[in-house]
């Protein structure tokens, strides 16, 4: 897994960031979603490592990084800016898939002179949604509300992590890759981990919402060129009628298409994804 591509803790200020990094070329920095780690790219990485420095970190709270305490997206995007500064590239792509996306987008918001190229895989700012939120959402979703409720949800994973992470996600080593499950498996055990995975989502409802909601008053858009992907075979494409509407309000530059597999596309479409982000990169 990840031949060729080094592995080290870089202290990045607010947390130490577990990191892969390999390849040549132009940077991009690649942004895991809940409940994984950096290793869901371990099928996309070297792929795009041909012609690109890749990076995949962990996001604070996530894996074997630092569990700081502030899980909010303005703080993981100063951890990425950090990050990329100390490994020399002042300007770089990123992707971010599910809360990976959440930061991604907060990243170019905030750092627009940082961020070349934006995919999104499978997400929306965080307050596009909130303020979409009804009975459907709820239903479907309704793990943002309950990861919300951080000490109390984490109590009661903690009990038995495979009933509620095996049960929602039905994951398999064969479908995820046996390291990548075995990585998988030490995070959601972990449970440290686990209550800041939960802090993720706390502050998605509370500080995360706000940002997004004082952007989306003033009318502030994403600078560079999106390539905004979801999963034909998820449920996102079934909550939002038309997501190019959604996307038109928080970029101008944006291309919004389908890939035909299910939520965690790294693992499951890679080719296809890579054919995707190579288009964008």
């Amino acid at each position: 897994m990840f031949e060729g591509f080094s592995l080290r803790r870089i202290d990045v200020g607010e947390a130490v960031l577990r990191v892969r990094t390999g390849g040549a070329g132009p940077p991009v920095l690649l942004l895991h979603g809940h409940p994984r780690t950096h290793t869901t790219w371990h099928r996309v990485a070297p792929l795009l490592a041909t012609d690109h420095t890749v990076v995949c970190p962990d996001l604070r709270g996530y894996g074997e990084s630092s569990k700081p305490g502030d899980y909010s997206k303005r703080a993981m995007a100063r951890d990425f800016v950090n990050l990329m500064s100390s490994l020399g590239h002042e300007r770089f792509a990123v992707v971010g898939h599910d809360r990976g996306a959440a930061a991604a987008i907060r990243l170019a918001l905030d750092h627009p002179g940082r961020v070349t190229k934006l995919a999104v895989l499978d997400g929306l700012p965080i307050g596009a949604h909130l303020r979409r939120c009804d009975a459907r959402f709820a239903q479907a979703w309704y793990h943002w509300f309950f990861l919300a409720q951080q000490e109390l949800a984490a109590a009661m994973i903690n009990q038995d992590p495979d009933l509620f992470y095996g049960g929602r996600y039905h994951d398999t080593p064969l479908a995820m890759g046996v390291e990548n499950w075995v990585d998988f498996q030490r995070a959601i055990h972990d449970p440290e981990t686990v209550l800041a995975m939960c802090g993720d989502y706390r502050a998605g409802l509370e500080v995360d919402r706000q940002h997004d909601d004082e952007d989306h008053a003033r009318g502030r858009k994403i600078a560079c060129p999106v390539l905004a992907l979801w999963s034909a075979k998820d449920d996102l494409g079934d909550l939002y009628e038309n997501l190019e509407d959604v996307w038109a309000e928080w970029a101008d530059d944006v291309q919004v298409r389908a890939i035909d597999c299910g939520h965690h596309m790294a693992e499951e479409a890679p080719v296809e994804l890579v054919r995707e982000l190579r288009a964008l990169l």
